[in-house]
C-alpha cells in the first residue's frame, strides 16, 4: 500500500490521528514498534493505544471540568478514543474510567477495519526526510529515534519521571476494614446509570498514628535508583510518586491523595455518629475493569522497589493481605520545547513536513495526547485536501491546549500540562461561582462553527 500519511507510534495520539485520516479514505502507514521484537519499560503487552498508568480519563463533567468539556468536544469530532471508552467503560463516580484490555481491543480492531490503513510493526530510527509524517511516540520514545529528533530540532529534549501505581486483587482487600463509597457521594447517578452502586472506591482508613507511621515507612523504603544522567530529572507535578509527595511535608498526602474528607468510615460507627467518622487518612482504590477483579490504587505511584511495596502497602489497613497483579514501577518520560520548535500547525518549523502529536508535544494525560493526536490528523487531513486549516477557537478546550502547545506557553518554563481552565480565554464579568460552567457554555457555543471548517 502506497501512504499519503506516516504516522510514527501507536499510543493514543498515533491511534486517533491513524482514525481521523483511514475514515476520511487517506492512506496511512501506521509504525508501532511493539509486536516487532521492541519494548518500552512501561508498556506490558502490544496493543495498541494501552494505558501504562492510570485506567481513568478523569472527569466526564462537561460543563463543570476542563478535562470533561475536552471529552465532549472529541466526541463531537467523532473521537476513536471516546468511542472505545463508551464501549470499555467501568464505574468510576463522575469520572471516565475503563477496562484497559477492553478499550485497547476496541481501538486496534477499529483501526484494522479501515481498508486504507496499514499497520506495520516496526522500530523507526530516524525522522523520515520527506513524505508527510506525523511522530506519536509519546513520552517512550525509542532512544535512537529520540537521539535523531534532539539532533533534528538542535536542542536538548526535556525529561521528567512518570511513576506507575500498583493495582490489587479485589479479593484480596479486607472489607472488614476498608468500605466502599464515593467522597460526599459525588458521582452516584453516573455510576448508578454505568451499572455501579453509587459507591465506586475502596477506602482504607488510617487514624493518626498509622498515617504517620506509614509516612516513615514510605520515606524509609528501599527505591530504584538513578543512573547519573537521570539524577536531576524533574518530576511532573500531576503524577508524583507517593514517597516523594511523603517528603515535602508531614500533612502533604494528606491533603493529595489520602485526603480523607467526605468519607464516613461505617465500621467506626457510633449511638452519636450512626454513620461513623472520618479518618484521618485514607487510602482509596478504584476499579481497574469490567469484572472489578482488578482495583488500583489512586494517586500511589511510586519508585519504591517491588518487594518494599509489597512490604510497605502491606501496612495499610484493609490491605494486610494484598496480592497485586501489578506493582508500581518508574520510566522517563521526554517531550519536546514544543513552544518553540512547532509552528501552530504542530510543524517542525525545520522540516514541516513532519508533525508531532500526543504527549512528546509536552501535553500530559491520555485525553490531552489524543486530542492532540486528533488535531494533527485533521491537519494533514486538511492538507491533503487542499483546504485552508482553520483553528479551533482558544475559547474551546482544544484551541487552548493546542495554542498552550504551539506557541502561548512560555517557552523558558515550559513543563507537562493537563487541559484546564487556566488555558482558556478569561471571562472577567462572570461571578466566579458560576465561571466554569460560562467557560464550557463559550467552547460549546463557539465549537459549533468550527465543527462547519472539517470535512
Amino acid at each position: 500500500m502506497t501512504h499519503q500519511v506516516h504516522i510514527i507510534g501507536g499510543g493514543m495520539a498515533g491511534s486517533e490521528a491513524a482514525w481521523q485520516l483511514a475514515r476520511r479514505g487517506i492512506h496511512v502507514r501506521l509504525s508501532e514498534m511493539r509486536g516487532g521484537g521492541d519494548r518500552t519499560p512501561a508498556h506490558n503487552g502490544d496493543g495498541l493505544a494501552e494505558l501504562v498508568c492510570s485506567n481513568s480519563f478523569r472527569s466526564d463533567d462537561d460543563e463543570k471540568n476542563a478535562v470533561g468539556l475536552l471529552h465532549y468536544e472529541m466526541r463531537q469530532c467523532d473521537s476513536l478514543l471516546m468511542a472505545a471508552a463508551a464501549k470499555a467503560r467501568v464505574p468510576a463516580g463522575s469520572a471516565l474510567a475503563v477496562d484497559r484490555d477492553v478499550f485497547s481491543a476496541e481501538v486496534e480492531a477499529a483501526l484494522r477495519a479501515q481498508p486504507t490503513l496499514e499497520l506495520v510493526r516496526e522500530r523507526v530510527d530516524v525522522l523520515p526526510s520527506d513524505g508527510l509524517t506525523i511522530i506519536a511516540t509519546g513520552p517512550l520514545t525509542a532512544p535512537s529515534l529520540a537521539t535523531n529528533i534532539g539532533a533534528a530540532t538542535g536542542a536538548d529534549s526535556l525529561a521528567f519521571f512518570d511513576a506507575i501505581a500498583p493495582i490489587v486483587y479485589r479479593e484480596s482487600i479486607d472489607m472488614e476494614v476498608a468500605w466502599m463509597a464515593s467522597r460526599w457521594d459525588k458521582g452516584a447517578e453516573a455510576s448508578l446509570a454505568m451499572g455501579g452502586d453509587g459507591r465506586d472506591y475502596i477506602n482504607c482508613p488510617m487514624t493518626k498514628d498509622q498515617y504517620l507511621a506509614f509516612r516513615e515507612e514510605l520515606l524509609a523504603g528501599d527505591k530504584t535508583e538513578f543512573k547519573e544522567w537521570e539524577a536531576n530529572t524533574p518530576y511532573f507535578d500531576g503524577c508524583m510518586p507517593v514517597e516523594v509527595m511523603a517528603a515535602r511535608g508531614v500533612e502533604t498526602l494528606r491533603f493529595g491523595p489520602m485526603k480523607p474528607v467526605g468519607l464516613d468510615n461505617p465500621h467506626w460507627a457510633t449511638e452519636e455518629h450512626p454513620n461513623g467518622r472520618w479518618p484521618y487518612a485514607v487510602v482509596q482504590l478504584r476499579q481497574d475493569n469490567k469484572l472489578g477483579t482488578l482495583w488500583n490504587m489512586v494517586g500511589f505511584q511510586t519508585k519504591l522497589k517491588h518487594a518494599e511495596q509489597v512490604r510497605v502497602f502491606r501496612t495499610i489497613p484493609g490491605l494486610e493481605q494484598a496480592e497485586f497483579a501489578r506493582l508500581g514501577g518508574l520510566h522517563r518520560n521526554t517531550f519536546l520545547n514544543s513552544p518553540t520548535l512547532l509552528d501552530r500547525q504542530l510543524r517542525l518549523k525545520s522540516s514541516p513536513h513532519i508533525r508531532f502529536a500526543g504527549q512528546i508535544t509536552g501535553c500530559e494525560g491520555y485525553v490531552e495526547s489524543g486530542s492532540v493526536g486528533m488535531l494533527a490528523g485533521l491537519m494533514a487531513a486538511a492538507q491533503i485536501a487542499g483546504r485552508t486549516w482553520t483553528e479551533p477557537p482558544r475559547t474551546t478546550a482544544l484551541g487552548a491546549l493546542l495554542s498552550h502547545i504551539t506557541g502561548d506557553a512560555e517557552a523558558e518554563s515550559y513543563q507537562p500540562m493537563n487541559v484546564n481552565f487556566g488555558l482558556f480565554p478569561p471571562l472577567h464579568d462572570v461571578k466566579k461561582k458560576a465561571r466554569k460552567e460560562a467557560y464550557t457554555e463559550r467552547a460549546k457555543s463557539d465549537l459549533v462553527g468550527w465543527l462547519g471548517t472539517l470535512a
